[in-house]
């Protein structure tokens, strides 16, 4: 999400919108503040109340007294209102006021330029940490797929040293319900679908970072898809190997979220 929080002099109120407006057209994730000072050689500025908004919050405040019986409102109060105080200058004309204002909007282009430059280097930099992060994935999860206790022979290997430790006890054992209970197991602890979403997910991970438009939320999402993966095939890991992987795959892809937040 955009946030921008602007501290602007008393009469200069009229430029927030102007000035939010500028700063959402250059930018659209992450959480900005502006402030402006502004310094007068003036020896008459002073301050003036601004009466048609007091009466507004006034007419609002009698309403509220006489609903929920509450007490007046206290003049330092309403001054603390915005927009009720304003700046005062005697010597400032129309024509001045405009030049003033044209000014603040030029220099606070300027630094919005500024802004917008220095993220992009930081985003260039945070590419390259996200890109890593990326490849590390997918290694690990050539690393899972890899895995030796994957293989058809090894789980039927598992399976048949359990049945002989079944088959020690004395237990009855039906064959066919054996069989069906080996392919329930068998299924419960394949993993070929997380790989190959963890793999759909690397593609569009890199396609993202070749994107010249904002990524970050989409980049947000993929993240949490990543570790959706990683959490099930943790879960369905019957081998120490593989379990080492899974955690190894959360611990990047925690990493990888903290970093998304940076980028736009």
């Amino acid at each position: 999400a955009f946030d921008v929080r602007f501290r602007l002099p008393m009469g200069l109120d009229h430029l927030e919108a102007t000035l939010r407006e500028a700063l959402g057209a250059k930018i659209k994730r992450g959480n900005v503040q502006a402030s402006l000072a502004v310094t007068t050689q003036s020896q008459q500025s002073g301050i003036k109340i601004n009466q048609a908004v007091l009466q507004q919050y006034l007419q609002a405040a009698a309403e509220m007294q006489k609903s929920l019986g509450s007490s007046p409102p206290r003049p330092e109060a309403l001054l603390g209102l915005k927009g009720v105080v304003e700046a005062s200058d005697e010597t400032l004309s129309e024509e001045d006021a405009k030049l003033r204002d044209g000014a603040v909007l030029k220099a606070f282009a300027e630094a919005a330029e500024g802004l917008v430059a220095s993220r992009r280097d930081e985003g260039s930099r945070i590419s390259k940490t996200i890109d890593a992060m990326v490849a590390r994935i997918a290694a690990l999860t050539a690393e899972a797929e890899a895995n030796p206790a994957r293989q058809p022979q090894a789980i039927r290997q598992r399976l048949k040293e359990q049945v002989e430790k079944l088959l020690e006890t004395g237990a009855a054992l039906d064959p066919d319900r054996l069989h069906q209970e080996a392919i329930m197991q068998a299924t419960r602890v394949d993993i070929a679908e997380e790989i190959d979403r963890l793999k759909t997910h690397v593609a569009a991970a890199r396609a993202l970072l070749k994107s010249h438009e904002p990524i970050g939320r989409k980049f947000d999402f993929l993240a949490q898809e990543f570790n959706r993966e990683a959490n099930t095939l943790c879960s369905k890991s019957n081998d120490s190997a593989l379990t080492a992987t899974g955690l190894e795959l959360k611990t990047v892809i925690d990493q990888l979220r903290e970093q998304v937040q940076n980028i736009e």
